[in-house]
């Protein structure tokens, strides 16, 4: 066998062709084993990658989760019931002015309408921290958002302008928000006003518009945590926004959200 080999071997013999082709199949086969075994053990370090991944985001999500209900407890036993305290008392002693035929002086109605206001946004705050954020907070919700605005008492207007089609959760989140903080602060500082809601689905970005034309503030409204957490929701997606009193009456929030960024 040696000896056949060794002829087959030298290249002026018929079998040295065919013992070449032989190696080079050999070594194919061997090679594409090679491949299918490397390509099969690099998808499962990817699958594994891809599950340990989900496993810290989960786990991540949990602890957030966790965090959000521990601190609505803590707001809900140390803040809610003194500021119920405050207001009964409040209004126990303005019921007790006018029946005694005095009129309620002005720093005691004040600190009942305070009271009474911050109950009610502690309690919607409350509700945002129990609430899982991931679901219900797109866009889906603004005309509900925009029929409970109109009920309290600010007449306006919702339209949504290009074709509607689905987008990036933070996007759609982001966007609820701005509207929401915008006709918040509309229905506080405005007094008697109309406001109008547009959304433009764009090719690349989504454009929110609130608008009012009440009084407002000159030049415009202190910006607090809520205008604050806005900016923040926007810019964090690579977007920008813009609030800013009307050059007449009235007040703008013009916020726009690049599609092409949002994960």
């Amino acid at each position: 066998m040696p000896s056949f080999l060794q002829r087959c071997g030298h290249p002026g013999h018929p079998g040295h062709q065919a013992l070449f082709a032989a190696g080079w199949l050999l070594s194919a086969a061997v090679a594409g084993v090679a491949v299918v075994q490397w390509n099969a053990r690099l998808r499962e370090a990817e699958q594994r990658a891809e599950q340990a991944e989900r496993s810290r985001d989960e786990a991540a999500r949990r602890r957030a989760v966790e965090e959000r209900l521990r601190i609505a407890r803590d707001l809900h036993d140390s803040l809610t019931h003194s500021i119920s305290v405050i207001k009964v008392q409040a209004g126990v002693a303005t019921h007790l002015a006018r029946k005694n035929g005095e009129q309620p002086s002005e720093a005691l109605l004040a600190i009942q309408a305070a009271s009474t206001e911050a109950v009610r946004e502690l309690r919607s705050t409350l509700d945002v921290l129990r609430r899982d954020d991931d679901n219900g907070s797109g866009l889906d919700r603004l005309p509900a958002l925009v029929d409970s605005v109109r009920s309290s008492g600010l007449a306006t207007t919702f339209r949504v302008l290009g074709p509607r089609r689905p987008l990036p959760t933070p996007v759609e989140q982001a966007a609820y928000r701005v509207v929401q903080e915008a006709l918040t602060n509309t229905a506080r500082h405005a007094g008697d006003a109309t406001a109008t809601v547009e959304i433009t689905y764009g090719e690349r970005s989504l454009t929110v518009r609130v608008e009012d034309d009440g009084a407002g503030s000159v030049p415009g409204p202190v910006p607090g945590y809520g205008l604050v957490g806005m900016r923040e929701r926007v810019t964090a997606l690579g977007g920008r926004v813009t609030a800013e009193p009307l050059p007449d009456r009235g007040f703008r929030v013009h916020a726009e959200l690049p599609l092409d960024q949002a994960s």
